[in-house]
């Protein structure tokens, strides 16, 4: 995988229900913006308030409606090895990958336990590439992901590399470097995705790639123009822009309420994000609108 991938949001229904029949027009409207693929279940698209079923059922539906030439994973992961085992074999013959983060409630104390972890996922779906999803801010699994990868290598056949999300270049980039990179490292940081191009970033996932695909294209082509002001500037853009979204109640619920101000209505959020009334959201316009952000939003 290479390029932008959009981590997607679970699109509801006015009474939280999975409304299904959104997804192949949300699929489109990210290849129309030059995303590369989705990135399902995870995080942004809420899947701790999910149950298994729907889970499922959002992943079957992207697979039945995916654009052509379109990268599509799946986050399998659960605190419920059980569970996380049933979403990978569910998964195997749909997707172009599977990924799991580390349980978040028992955590886990050692390298060792998130090796077994991820074997035990990643046997369920053994022709599929496997991708461990690396957030310790909210998994708490903390370890150097340079040494997983020493561990994830030899022991676990269809390991393809890892989402990182997280602001440790120095691990980062001993990563990309690892068996001379043989393994696709996914950077995860959107409002730092500069900082990963000096390091050989070629590919994303990210939350903000669902509304400002277009800034982050031109992040990456100003930076490789050697005009690292712009690259620079427009990189601060993409901070305010989460900013004045968090300042509305937070992040992730707002940002998802944002969807449909560029015409995708993926509806409101489950406990405990918070949905956008109408007038916030013209506010959250107006206010980025002034800070020239939405010159550079997807279409």
């Amino acid at each position: 995988m290479k390029g932008l991938i959009a981590a997607t949001y679970a699109p509801m229904h006015k009474d939280t229900s999975i409304n299904l029949g959104i997804i192949s027009e949300y699929g489109q409207f990210l290849k129309n913006n030059k995303v590369r693929g989705a990135f399902v279940n995870g995080s942004t698209g809420d899947f701790v308030s999910l149950t298994t079923k729907e889970r499922k059922d959002i992943i079957t539906e992207w697979a039945a409606n995916k654009p052509n030439d379109f990268f599509l994973v799946n986050h399998v992961g659960h605190n419920s090895l059980k569970e996380a085992k049933a979403l990978a074999t569910h998964s195997a013959q749909k997707v172009d990958a599977i990924a799991a983060l580390a349980p978040y409630y028992f955590r886990l104390s050692s390298l060792k336990s998130l090796l077994e972890y991820c074997k035990e996922i990643a046997s369920c779906a053994p022709n599929t590439p496997f991708y461990y999803y690396h957030i310790p801010v909210l998994t708490g699994a903390n370890f150097l992901m340079h040494e997983f990868l020493g561990l994830a290598s030899r022991e676990i056949p269809n390991f393809a590399g890892i989402k990182f999300t997280n602001n440790n270049l120095i691990d980062y980039k001993y990563c990309k470097d690892f068996d001379n990179g043989a393994y696709n490292i996914l950077f995860g940081f959107d409002e730092i995705l500069l900082a990963s191009l000096p390091l050989g970033a070629e590919g994303w996932v990210g939350s903000t790639y669902n509304h400002l695909a277009p800034l982050y294209l031109s992040i990456i082509e100003a930076f490789h123009n050697n005009d690292h002001k712009l690259a620079a500037a427009l990189q601060e853009k993409s901070m305010k822009f989460v900013d004045t979204l968090n300042a509305k109640g937070g992040f992730n619920g707002a940002a998802k309420s944002f969807m449909k101000v560029l015409g995708v209505d993926c509806g409101p959020s489950r406990f405990p994000h918070a949905t956008l009334s109408p007038k916030e959201l013209e506010e959250a316009r107006s206010a980025l609108n002034a800070l020239g952000i939405m010159d550079h939003t997807s279409r």
